[in-house]
């Protein structure tokens, strides 16, 4: 009987030590076999693609702080920036992979601050300026940079450090529009993205051409000069189509930056109907993949960009 309750005792011992260890209840210790990333954690304290797992109650996170020597956890590199369109929002700014950039109210542009430090910094990691270069629908002059308190380089769009929100999983996410009122998603002008409504026709600011239309989704809209306003004609028929395609008609009432008169709508041969601008068809490119893109302007000395004026657009950037 007493060699039972030993054998018994033993094995509660072993039992109790097992499920100790592999909890991790003391420290970063593992259960053999094991590796520190096995061990359990508590629900919602995970770590993210950005080096850090909490964030600060007062700017839309969960509890939690900078690393143990005080300094702000690094962020992945930015890359070549992208612009991708929201359908709330319209164009927006991201990183390389697609993850939205945003700004917060409480820094300042000018001189560039940054006023989101400590726990702040875990929910909203700074982006790290090494390496960031703007695509062709930003102005390489708005890429600057700010030397944080922390001594962090960050990247800043026209002034305001831009920053990254720790609830962004996927590209295109933009889960930190308007936490604590104070953060918003970053347009490519270092502005509010969602300050004015996305429009069926609206102006871009491009760097190179100046004002130009886009369309709903964002995409540069061209004129082709095989076409012909008045009478009506139609130049670009069967192949051409496969690699312009005519843009869809707008209302206009929802428009912006566009005087109403100059958008109508006319009817292509084989019935499709089509958005033209001062009465010229207009299309977009498919070598176009992102806002900001002009990659049709001057293709053959026929495609040109179009103006908020409806003219064409003849300026062809170098490269």
């Amino acid at each position: 009987m007493i060699n039972r309750r030993r054998a018994a005792f033993a094995a509660a011992a072993v039992a109790t030590l097992a499920l100790t260890t592999a909890c991790g209840s003391s420290g970063n210790q593992s259960a053999p076999g094991t590796t520190s990333a096995d061990n359990v954690q508590p629900a919602g304290q995970g770590t993210s693609d950005y080096g850090s797992s909490g964030g600060a109650g007062g700017y839309g996170g969960q509890a939690g702080g900078a690393d143990a020597g005080g300094k702000t956890p690094k962020g992945a590199p930015a890359g070549k920036l992208a612009l991708h369109q929201d359908a709330k929002l319209g164009t927006v700014v991201a990183d390389s992979k697609g993850m939205t950039l945003y700004r917060f109210d409480k820094d300042t542009p000018d001189p560039a601050k940054s006023n989101c430090n400590g726990s702040c910094a875990t929910t909203w990691p700074p982006v790290p300026a090494d390496d960031a270069s703007a695509p062709a629908g930003i102005d390489k002059s708005k890429l600057g940079s700010v030397t944080r308190a922390d001594g962090v380089k960050q990247l800043t769009i026209a002034g305001w450090p831009a920053y990254r929100y720790i609830k962004d999983t996927k590209a295109g996410d933009t889960k930190g529009q308007g936490v604590g009122g104070t953060w918003n998603a970053l347009a490519p002008d270092g502005k509010k993205a969602g300050a004015q409504e996305p429009s069926d026709v609206s102006v871009f600011n491009h760097p190179d051409l100046g004002g130009i239309l886009v369309d709903g989704k964002g995409r540069t809209l061209y004129r082709f000069n095989k076409d012909s306003a008045w009478p009506m004609k139609f130049g670009c028929n069967d192949a051409c189509l496969d690699t312009w395609k005519p843009a869809k008609p707008a209302d206009r009432s929802k428009l912006n930056g566009i005087a109403p008169k100059l958008i109508s709508t006319v009817t292509r041969p084989d019935g499709t109907r089509q958005l033209a601008v001062d009465c010229w068809p207009v299309y977009w490119f498919t070598g176009d993949e992102q806002p900001g893109d002009i990659n049709g302007q001057g293709k053959m000395g026929l495609w040109f960009a179009v103006s908020k004026e409806g003219k064409k657009i003849t300026t062809t950037p170098e490269g």
